[in-house]
């Protein structure tokens, strides 16, 4: 089957590789779709740590075709992927903070994911997804999963003002749930289309400043979501919150970098800094939520590829508009 590889820091490839055969306990899926995340670019340039020599790919879902033994999911299921395997052992496991697990292994990550024909991976991580769903939609419960996380974390409330940095589906997706918890949302990017494509998700306001955010809450949010994963919007979300109010940075910067900002300011309006860290056990509520429609999913979709592709869009910035870009396999 053809898959794409990242060799090493700087080295992906689309090569020939053996289906796998799942394992105890492991369903094998034909892949539907595989969504190209940040996180990918920052895997080929090392600013994120993986383990070399892996198929990428860890926005996945598809259909079971095959079964371990062990496993009772019937052959045929749509179901999407949760990635992240905890080892339920260690100290932050035992504390329930799973998803900071010392020996968590990521499926598209530390071991062979989605950007392939076929997947195999723990079948307790298969989420059921309804066969009447379109295929490219399942690919999302992660990146919601993960919103989810963040948004649980900043705890937006009827009433409340919600200012998300970053227009990317990330922040698209982190709009409808702050909308869904009843709070007046804005988004703020500089990039018109997705401006538009805020207010058609249910965002009151949509603008391109820092100075139009003022202009529009003169005291503030009361919660932040940072999701551009820029130094630059990570450093002017406590300016933008209100005091006591609070911030959460989705957003994914590459390892290493640094952000300035002024913790007396911080201090003396009591304003709170948290950051959101992948999916802990919300990966059954993004799929319950795309499964229902409670969260659109197609307008994210901006263009699908095939497999031979992935490694040339993987290695080039985003195309200015473009939300999501998913990889449809030749043989699905």
């Amino acid at each position: 089957m053809l898959a794409t590889k990242l060799v090493a820091k700087g080295d992906i490839r689309t090569v020939e590789v053996p289906i796998p055969v799942p394992a105890p306990g492991e369903v094998l899926i034909r892949v539907e779709a595989a969504g190209i995340c940040g996180t990918d670019r920052h895997l080929f340039k090392g600013e994120f740590p993986s383990t070399p020599n892996t198929i990428l790919g860890h926005e996945v879902s598809g259909i079971v075709v095959g079964r371990g033994a062990g496993v009772s999911l019937a052959e045929g299921t749509r179901v999407a992927c949760d990635p992240n395997i905890w080892c339920g052992q260690c100290e932050q496991c035992r504390r329930g903070r799973v998803n900071l697990c010392i020996n968590n292994i990521a499926t598209g990550i530390n071991r062979d994911g989605g950007f392939a024909e076929y997947c195999a991976f723990p079948a307790h991580k298969a989420h059921v997804l309804p066969n009447s769903l379109d295929p490219l939609h399942g690919a999302f419960c992660e990146p919601l999963a993960c919103t989810i996380h963040g948004m649980d974390m900043g705890a937006p409330q009827a009433g409340e003002r919600v200012l998300v940095i970053g227009g990317g589906v990330i922040g698209l997706l982190a709009v409808q749930l702050a909308r869904l918890a009843g709070a007046e949302v804005m988004l703020l990017t500089r990039n018109a289309q997705k401006r538009d494509l805020a207010l058609g998700l249910g965002a009151n306001h949509a603008v391109a400043t820092p100075e139009a955010v003022r202009a529009h809450w003169s005291t503030g949010a009361d919660l932040v979501v940072e999701c551009a994963g820029v130094a630059e919007t990570v450093a002017l979300s406590p300016g933008l919150t209100r005091s006591g109010g609070r911030v959460v940075v989705l957003g994914v910067l590459a390892r290493g970098e640094q952000v300035v900002i002024e913790p007396f300011d911080m201090l003396m309006r009591e304003v709170q800094m948290l950051f959101s860290f992948i999916n802990p056990f919300t990966e059954e509520r993004a799929a319950h939520m795309i499964a229902t429609g409670l969260i659109q999913i197609a307008p994210l979709i901006t263009r699908t590829i095939a497999i031979a592709e992935a490694a040339s869009v993987i290695t080039a910035p985003p195309p200015p508009g473009e939300i999501r870009c998913i990889v449809v396999p030749t043989s699905a």
